[in-house]
């Protein structure tokens, strides 16, 4: 098993039960003997808004993490996903997004492959690089902002 499923892993069995838990990130990062910077990754890409879940994070010395479990159904999901996704994302991390929807089926086979056909950067060429994270968010943003509206 991987660093980041056994991280993730203990995370989820910390939820168990509840639908909130707080975390330090250092004391994570001692446990599993990896560097923080490995607990914010499966943070963004195990527990994201398109999983269900919101996550606060306060850094520094009395610094947490936050993990609550958000349950909702699919319109809701969407809503709460375009609420969370900042004013930029790169390709990765928009491929990551419309993956979980694609999962937890709100986007089905054809709009998950045109979305992420979309939102690539080979589509978006004619766009300079430093704006393309920016474009690309609006753009996701719209999207799933129109498919909230159509649940």
């Amino acid at each position: 098993m991987k660093l980041s499923d056994l991280i993730a892993q203990f995370i989820t069995d910390q939820l168990t039960g509840q639908d909130a838990v707080e975390l330090q990130r250092s004391q994570l990062a001692s446990r599993f003997g990896c560097a923080p910077s490995q607990i914010n990754y499966v943070i963004e890409t195990r527990f994201s808004p398109a999983r269900g879940f919101s996550v606060e994070s306060r850094r520094g010395g009395g610094g947490y993490i936050r993990i609550v479990r958000v349950p909702m159904g699919p319109s809701a999901l969407l809503q709460h996903t375009v609420a969370a996704l900042g004013e930029q994302v790169d390709q990765s991390g928009a491929q990551l997004l419309l993956y979980d929807l694609h999962k937890a089926g709100i986007l089905g086979d054809e709009c998950f492959c045109a979305l992420k056909a979309c939102l690539g950067d080979q589509a978006l060429s004619a766009v300079p690089q430093p704006l393309r994270p920016r474009l690309r968010a609006e753009m996701l943003g719209a999207a799933l902002a129109a498919l909230a509206a159509e649940q």
